[in-house]
């Protein structure tokens, strides 16, 4: 029995990284209705800025408040410089896929030159090492800032969407952004607002992921995107309540069918999932539309 509720916070740990990440994910789809290859690297750039600045001598928390403004700078920038322009052009659906896919590319050959292709560490010393034993259950510090974080960002977006004055602005523009326009809206203002939302909560997953781990690499939101766009299609997209539920049950799959079954397919439990989602209710478990894309 406290192997399994052990297992079950292990789960909830992993997955509240997939659950952040497939938050912002789908909060870029939800507003703008890109689906978006290149959020990975905002997380990955997250996590290498976070690194240099405590490396620099600032503390772990100071490093990670960087990490996440320049991943969210980072996610304005490739909005404005890669998308923007297709969206005054009306580029189609294919268009916003294939420049992401480029944009990803670059991003990628930039964060392996920085890091020079090799796996970095913070220094143990500014980490949160500390373990806390509760009834024979491990409680490592890290796991704790993890699933915290996750509920904190899911809690803010919530309210901020839900009941905030921007919050409808955002939601408008991704129903229609002609309509959101005509009715006083600044959409472009929006889309710019949700670019830095979206890449700041991407960043700071990337800097809990390599605080976790403590690995620092220029692939370390690959893994991220992955697990992250299962979630949100597991969840449903355009709505953050299914981003956070789907991150879980993916993050507990992960573990306990690597636990009870077999370790070597733990990534196959989570697309297996997928998969079954996909068969049973393709718009998610909490999901209200049908995918669209679009510039």
């Amino acid at each position: 029995m406290k192997l399994l509720l052990q297992q079950v916070i292990n789960g909830f740990a992993v997955g509240s990284t997939y659950a952040m990440f497939a938050m912002s994910f789908g909060l870029i789809f939800a507003t703008m209705n890109i689906l978006n290859v290149a959020h990975g690297v905002y997380a990955t750039w997250g996590a290498i800025i976070a690194w240099y600045a405590v490396t620099s001598g600032v503390s772990f928390y100071q490093g990670l408040a960087i990490g996440v403004i320049g991943a969210g700078c980072l996610g304005v920038l490739i909005d404005q410089v890669a998308f923007q322009p297709l969206r005054n052009r009306e580029g189609g659906q294919l268009g916003p896929i294939i420049t992401s896919i480029g944009a990803w590319i670059v991003m990628l050959q930039l964060a392996l030159i920085v890091t020079d292709a090799q796996i970095h560490s913070f220094p143990r010393k500014v980490l949160p090492l500390h373990t806390y034993r509760f009834w024979g259950l491990i409680l490592p510090m890290r796991q704790l800032i993890s699933i915290g974080a996750s509920v904190i960002v899911f809690l803010l977006l919530y309210f901020f969407l839900q009941r905030t004055k921007v919050g409808a602005a955002m939601r408008a523009v991704g129903a229609n952004q002609e309509s959101a326009s005509l009715s006083g809206v600044n959409a472009r203002t929006m889309i710019i607002m949700t670019s830095f939302l979206a890449g700041s909560i991407a960043g700071l997953t990337g800097v809990i992921s390599a605080m976790s781990t403590n690995n620092v690499s220029f692939t370390l939101g690959e893994g991220l995107l992955l697990k992250g766009f299962a979630a949100v299609i597991v969840g449903g997209f355009g709505d953050v309540r299914g981003a956070m539920l789907g991150g879980f049950i993916v993050g507990l799959s992960e573990v306990l069918g690597g636990q009870y079954v077999s370790n070597t397919f733990r990534d196959a439990f989570a697309f297996g999932l997928l998969l079954l989602v996909l068969i049973i209710r393709p718009k998610g478990l909490l999901g209200t539309r049908e995918v669209r894309l679009r510039a």
